[in-house]
């Protein structure tokens, strides 16, 4: 399953892209440590990453965690990856999004595109509701690309507010609800 884009493709990342989201974690390691929990170095690795992706799918076979890869459309290169982790069912059909970008590729409107296409899957095809992202007030094109994305500041989760492993504040608690969706594709 892939959903396309203009410039970009998203698709499930599978154990096979271990390799290249190593690669990934590790070109960009210091960029990512500025937004991300501290990682040890075994977390860089090919069998960590397969490791990951193994537990990942247990997730998506359970409808409790989706990782997608961001791919450049032009040449196939993995670029970036966006997660909906969380995923509660029933009355709340909700969940949170997270993602990151390549360095190299920031500011060209590849998250804004792939966030996109991530909400519409998880509203059309998951049949979520709601979907609600954490983030650092320091980062400012991570909250640029929620706004761009449609989704909307409620307020300060103050339940989730508080310091990372790497002493950064995390408390802003951007969300996107199905009405404002459909509202969007007027």
């Amino acid at each position: 399953m892939e959903l396309k884009g203009k410039e970009i493709f998203v698709r499930m990342l599978e154990v096979g892209d271990a390799p290249t989201l190593a690669r990934l974690e590790t070109e960009n390691r210091d960029f990512f440590q500025a937004y991300t929990p501290l990682r040890d170095e075994a977390f860089y690795t090919v069998q960590r990453q397969q490791e990951l992706l193994k537990q990942m799918e247990k997730r998506k076979a359970d409808d409790l965690e989706y990782w997608f890869g961001i791919f450049l459309a032009k040449n196939g290169e993995l670029i970036g990856k966006i997660t909906l982790s969380e995923v509660m069912r029933h009355h709340l059909q909700s969940c949170w999004i997270g993602y990151y970008l390549d360095k190299r590729h920031n500011g060209k409107g590849y998250m804004t595109e792939a966030v996109r296409l991530v909400v519409s899957y998880a509203f059309n095809e998951l049949k979520l509701h709601r979907i609600e992202a954490g983030v650092m007030p320091h980062n400012l094109g991570s909250i640029q690309v929620l706004k761009k994305a449609g989704f909307h500041t409620e307020g300060i989760n103050k339940k989730m507010c508080g310091l990372t492993e790497n002493g950064k504040i995390m408390c802003i608690s951007p969300s996107l609800t199905k009405k404002i969706e459909e509202n969007n594709k007027k």
